[in-house]
């Protein structure tokens, strides 16, 4: 019976596979790369360990870090006929209902959960100036004691343990110290836990309970672990508390797609497994099953033989088209020119949920936001839209306590708050600063249309226009998210924008291991691409106010380079020597391209008419005149003359958002000079 069903299990799977799901060593560790069947293969080997007999369903625990995955695993393992006795959970929810267990069986009193720290700590922050930043945030807070106690920092530990770990605060450490003992004192004035309790203490509960770590250990004898690379401190001294001293543990990771060393994790557990287990057997899965052999090579020359701990990922698919690297004068060119690319792939066989745009920051989604809906293009913002975004709640929340105030005040106010967060420097605090100049951005587009707008028009405002309900979860849409939302997913055509020194990687990696995780956070974006990859950046991008000139990634000369040698049929082995031989030639040649002039042949009376509209559009929504349009876009119009809004978004530099705000205007303007000079 079990040779059929041996089969069953074993068939489609490669050799590497087969070793990770039969093999008898434990521990084992299998280090997945991106698209090499992972859950296929945790999900078989938990299979065929019941249905050969050396693990019984009801004794495996299998950790996972999202409910999503806990679920999808389970769906696996009952489509592989095994549909009892699995616990399938994230770390939190199964010490979670462990804890509740213990406290019922203890005669107890359970504690309540508190779900967001936000609530405590805001009533614990400075009041004053002279008492500490006056803009400091409740989310900032909660970030640093999330970080500490994933670490089993304590608050007298904090300012030297992050001024250790140059982590860029909020506050003075001391601050937080503070910050994070008041917020620990008032939980248990209250008697209340956070998540962070529940694995201490469930991890401190089987160290010092002997009766209830036994039963824990004779429940779950089987342990698996998915994404292990994503492991803190915390999760693995639970983990060993689970465990005991048996070696029954099979862990699955990829530590090339570490990327959240900035919130505790810390992939060493992964790297340095056999380390820790001397018996430990490590099965490597290098064969990608999800790209295309184009992708691939640009995603093993950004990673670099110098940050991979695997080799080079093999390919499994066919062919496919060339990944493109496209410059665009300003953002919102770039988010036109991807609304429009959108639109030409969409086909019968190609819906829109088969497309995604990726970026660094939540705040950079926005522009596309507007783009797609100008676009009449259906999306939906994986971990919620812009104005869902926390510090733009928070801003939002404080408008409408004076609803009938002009705008303009408001623009003022939320400036301020920007210099402030931008003077704190980078982290949490820059993230803040371009949520909020999103923001000022949308409050000075309504501004333009209605010059004596108020606060509370502005919030109706953004309600009817930027605030509409997404596709359900099952409509055909496009996604959009940033880079760490994508993570685990996929899609045939990913449009990687805001490439840019300063987004990617991001301003506050200072130190040489957070630029490597910012590597390996493009290298899991390039990933996501089945079959068409388009990476973009913007020459210029508007943040609030301030119009800044922007350089490329530093990465995507390695891109560029990748892209020319497949150009010329080639994929080295050697990445690293590939990249540092033709670095310069690529560079020089990159020089040497021709230089086209748009614009040169354009009517001057015309496009003086252009700047002198432009000149009043600007004054009037208080903005800078290049921002409503630059010199070359103008130039390019009054060359080409158009007359329809098709015509007008053929023009460089002008997409559906601005051909939507000003295209009646242009239209008019030129009609209107169209007649004059005949």
């Amino acid at each position: 019976m079990f040779g059929t069903v041996r089969e069953e299990l074993l068939g489609g799977l490669n050799p590497s596979q087969r070793r990770a799901v039969t093999t008898e060593a434990a521990p084992l560790a299998i280090l997945a790369g991106a698209g090499s069947g992972k859950t296929r293969v945790l999900t078989r080997r938990i299979a065929y360990r019941v249905h050969e007999g050396s693990a019984e369903a009801r004794h495996v625990l299998a950790l996972t870090f999202t409910r999503k995955a806990a679920g999808e695993l389970t769906g696996r393992l009952r489509s592989l006929d095994v549909r009892d006795g699995v616990v399938a959970g994230t770390f939190h929810a199964v010490a979670y209902g462990q804890l509740r267990r213990r406290w019922a069986d203890r005669g107890e009193p359970e504690p309540g959960l508190l779900d967001r720290k936000v609530r405590l700590i805001a009533p614990l922050l400075p009041r004053r100036a002279s008492d500490g930043p006056r803009r400091l945030q409740a989310a900032d807070v909660a970030a640093e004691i999330e970080w500490a106690k994933a670490r089993m920092i304590t608050p007298d530990r904090y300012p030297a343990e992050a001024t250790g770990a140059r982590r860029t605060t909020p506050a003075a450490p001391e601050l937080i110290a503070a910050l994070f003992d008041r917020y620990e004192s008032e939980k248990r004035r209250r008697g209340v836990v956070d998540f962070d309790d529940l694995l201490l203490g469930c991890a401190q509960a089987l160290e010092d309970d002997r009766e209830f770590a036994a039963s824990q250990r004779w429940r779950f004898r089987h342990l698996f672990v998915d994404e292990f690379q994503d492991v803190n401190p915390v999760q693995c001294r639970l983990l060993e508390g689970w465990r005991g001293d048996r070696s029954d543990l099979c862990v699955v990771g990829d530590a090339n797609q570490a990327i959240y060393a900035w919130n505790g994790a810390d992939p060493r557990f992964l790297t340095e497994f056999r380390d820790r287990f001397g018996s430990a057997e490590i099965v490597r899965l290098d064969d990608n099953y999800r790209s295309s052999p184009q992708v691939l090579a640009v995603a093993n020359a950004v990673l670099g033989s110098g940050l991979r701990d695997s080799a080079p990922l093999r390919a499994n698919r066919p062919d496919g088209p060339l990944p493109t690297v496209t410059s665009f004068d300003t953002d919102r060119d770039e988010a036109g020119a991807v609304a429009r690319s959108l639109r030409s792939r969409h086909r019968p066989g190609r819906p829109w949920s088969h497309m995604a745009v990726l970026a660094r920051t939540n705040a950079q989604l926005l522009l596309f936001e507007e783009a797609l809906r100008a676009a009449s293009i259906p999306f939906r913002v994986r971990g919620g839209r812009f104005l869902s975004q926390a510090d733009v709640r928070q801003a939002m929340a404080d408008l409408r306590t004076r609803p009938t105030a002009p705008l303009r005040a408001a623009m003022v106010d939320l400036q301020e708050m920007i210099d402030e967060a931008a003077a704190a420097g980078d982290g949490p605090a820059a993230e803040r600063a371009r949520q909020l100049e999103g923001l000022v951005g949308l409050a000075r587009e309504l501004a333009a249309l209605d010059p004596d707008a108020s606060i509370g028009g502005f919030v109706s405002w953004l309600t009817a226009t930027v605030a509409r309900d997404e596709p359900g979860a099952n409509a055909d849409a496009v996604e959009l998210a940033t880079f760490h939302a994508a993570k685990g997913l996929e899609w045939p055509v990913v449009f990687l924008t805001g490439l840019e020194r300063g987004l990617v990687p991001i301003g506050h990696a200072d130190d040489a291991e957070a630029r490597a995780e910012e590597r390996r956070l493009l290298y899991v974006a390039v990933t996501r691409a089945e079959e068409e990859l388009h990476c973009s950046w913007a020459e210029r991008r508007t943040f609030g106010a301030r119009t800044a000139n922007r350089v490329p990634s530093p990465w995507l000369a390695s891109v560029e380079a990748a892209i020319k040698a497949l150009q010329s049929g080639a994929e080295p082995g050697d990445w690293r020597r590939f990249l540092d031989d033709n670095r310069a030639t690529l560079r020089a040649a990159t020089d040497r391209r021709p230089k086209v002039v748009v614009g040169a042949n354009a009517d001057p009376v015309l496009l003086a008419a252009l700047k002198s509209w432009r000149a009043t559009t600007a004054k009037a929504s208080g903005m800078p005149a290049y921002v409503i349009f630059h010199d070359t876009t103008l130039a390019a119009m009054a060359e080409a003359r158009p007359t329809t809004i098709d015509g007008l978004l053929a023009v460089p530099g002008l997409g559906p958002v601005k051909a939507g705000r000003y295209g009646d205007a242009l239209l008019a303007l030129l009609a209107e000079h169209a007649a004059t000079a005949s």
